[in-house]
């Protein structure tokens, strides 16, 4: 039998049941006869009354004969004998009362009652919502997606730019929500999921919106944090409930965003929530399997970290199509510009071009935040449009930090910022191949930075040679060399060229094979990452102490050659040195003209 048709048969058995416990109801009130007392008094002396049950606050009973209103049983409230005595003797009508109580019942039993269930149920909802439960334990099992219907979609293809194979990898999914029959008619079917992986902020979930604006499709957001609680099976349960609700709205766009935190790689959790993160992904799993891709459900989802996703999450009949959505080249980061820079009014020396070449490795997200720097700081000028100047302040801004007009050096440390800088930029103009100097200062930004050299690629580039390397390392140990050069002693100033000219170094020789003398093999190992890891910690070691120490031996030549290379191009240009020094810190921030003119022809030719 059906579940509702048991609901159906109990409902007409309670029926049943209350009619005929009302009907009892009436046809005792129809036999029973409320009376005074005083005329209960008057029945019993007449001799009508039959039998007689006596309560605490009533007497109830039945008479010999019927009376004339053919009842045939009475009650009467009772009252204090001596009193009824006192008053019959004196010929009054007397009667009881029994005293209505309900208003102290209530107050005495259901308001605690109230009370104590109010504080109950408004602590256990701040512990849900600060559990991340929601509206309560009723509703710890239900999915927290964010349904966005047709309407609400307004993203589409032409709002998301600078990653054109992405969005041609993604058309046809609208392709096929938009009419499945014609898409499938060879035989093909849509790809059940489809992951988008890509470093933070380049728009995989910009893209994923657009893909449901363009289908017209309702959209199922949600993070793939919301899914994990603290109690077992809440996120299984949450799972279940997401694809239902999917179901029912289909044809539709499931979005998990960051699913990394829901599929990382079963065992992989350390100690804690290893039960209930293995559920929810088995859940997961399960539903992949469960649904029909030709029903026009489409799962999309994004990740950062594919490298500790679950191996059984990506195999194929799964997520069997991985979307690659990488920074932007300089194209790209023109188009994506073009569409930042709609809402800004701008001045008429500023183009997409310059931006993107003052740009490279930015995302779509720090492009975004840079048309917004530019206007804020045309803003705080009082410009009427915004500038080329505005956008290249906002590079420093975002590159080097703020500026930190209330840091003062004294003297000497001014003179060794100065020639610590020039000595980059020196270094960096001399060297054939080496990105041209954009712009010197020793103006204090961010955190630590005392001073800074931006150099502005004239390209992007994707492969570096052993040369190139080099000549990257001998520009970061260029002001190092000035320091060395001018007074004889080093400074704390070259902390973080330090830092980089080692890891350069140390993966010339572990990663690439650049060292001869160790061979053609690579002694470490990089996985695909796209978030950036800070340096240091424990390195995977799979060669012998005699390795490592001829390992350790080759990064410190290489660094060695490329200080020495960056000594001998100052010592040579010593004058320049001293005259840009000078300059820097009368002007406190050069520009590439300004390197043009003091490095000479020769420079200037290489620069331009």
């Amino acid at each position: 039998m059906e579940r509702q048709t048991q609901i159906n048969l109990w409902y007409f058995v309670l029926a049943v049941l209350a009619v005929m416990w009302l009907s009892n109801l009436w046809k005792e009130a129809r036999t029973v006869e409320p009376i005074t007392y005083s005329e209960f008094v008057g029945y019993l002396k007449e001799g009508k009354i039959a039998e007689v049950v006596i309560r605490e606050n009533v007497v109830e009973g039945t008479f010999k004969e019927p009376q004339p209103d053919k009842r045939s049983r009475f009650v009467a409230v009772r009252v204090d004998e001596r009193l009824a005595k006192d008053l019959e003797q004196y010929g009054v009508k007397f009667t009881g009362v029994i005293e209505n109580t309900f208003l102290r019942d209530i107050l005495g039993w259901i308001v605690p009652a109230a009370v104590f269930f109010g504080l109950w149920w408004f602590v256990m909802r701040k512990f849900a919502e600060k559990q991340g439960l929601g509206g309560g334990f009723l509703s710890v099992g239900k999915s927290k997606a964010k349904v966005y219907m047709e309407k609400d979609v307004k993203v589409a293809f032409d709002d998301v730019a600078g990653v054109d194979e992405a969005k041609d990898e993604l058309k046809e999914v609208v392709q096929f929500l938009k009419n499945p029959k014609d898409y499938g008619r060879l035989g093909g079917r849509l790809p059940k999921g489809i992951l988008l992986v890509g470093p933070p902020g380049t728009g995989k979930t910009l893209l994923a919106r657009a893909v449901a604006g363009e289908a017209g499709v309702p959209f199922l957001s949600i993070n793939g944090s919301e899914f994990v609680e603290m109690f077992v099976g809440v996120g299984a349960a949450r799972v279940r409930d997401l694809f239902e609700q999917a179901r029912k709205l289909a044809p539709a766009i499931i979005f998990i965003d960051e699913v990394d935190a829901l599929g990382r790689a079963r065992g992989g959790f350390g100690v804690g929530g290893h039960d209930e993160k293995e559920q929810t992904l088995n859940q997961l799993l399960a539903e992949l399997d469960g649904f029909d891709p030709s029903s026009g459900l489409v799962l999309l989802a994004a990740t950062n970290r594919p490298e500790v996703l679950d191996p059984a999450l990506l195999r194929a009949g799964r997520f069997d199509r991985q979307v690659l959505v990488d920074r932007p080249d300089k194209k790209g980061r023109i188009a994506i510009l073009a569409v930042h820079l709609r809402k800004a009014k701008l001045g008429p020396d500023v183009a997409p071009e310059k931006i993107a070449a003052l740009t490279p490795g930015f995302s779509g997200a720090d492009l975004a935040n840079l048309v917004n720097e530019a206007a804020l700081l045309a803003t705080r000028r009082g410009a009427d449009a915004v500038a080329m100047r505005d956008f290249n302040d906002g590079v420093e801004r975002i590159v080097a930090g703020l500026e930190k007009k209330n840091r003062v050096l004294n003297e000497q440390e001014r003179r060794t910022v100065a020639y610590h800088e020039m000595g980059h930029a020196l270094v960096a103009s001399a060297i054939p191949g080496s990105d041209p100097v954009h712009k010197i200062s020793i103006i204090p930004r961010g955190v630590g930075a005392l001073g800074y050299t931006i150099q502005r690629p004239t390209e992007d580039r994707f492969l570096m040679t052993t040369g190139e390397l080099e000549s990257k390392m001998a520009v970061l140990l260029g002001g190092r060399a000035a320091e060395r050069l001018v007074f004889d002693e080093i400074s704390t100033g070259a902390a973080d060229d330090l830092v980089k000219v080692t890891n350069i170094a140390r993966s010339m020789v572990t990663r690439f094979g650049m060292t001869p003398g160790l061979g053609q093999v690579a002694y470490e190992s990089e996985q695909a990452q796209f978030l950036a890891t800070p340096a240091g910690g424990l390195r995977s070691r799979d060669f012998s102490e005699a390795t490592a120490r001829e390992i350790d031996t080759a990064v410190k030549e290489l660094v060695d050659r490329a200080f020495a290379r960056a000594v001998g191009i100052l010592t040579e240009r010593r004058a320049a040195l001293e005259r840009g020094a000078q300059l820097l810190l009368q002007k406190e921030t050069l520009t590439e003209d300004d390197l043009r003119e003091l490095a000479g022809p020769a420079v200037a030719a290489r620069t331009a």
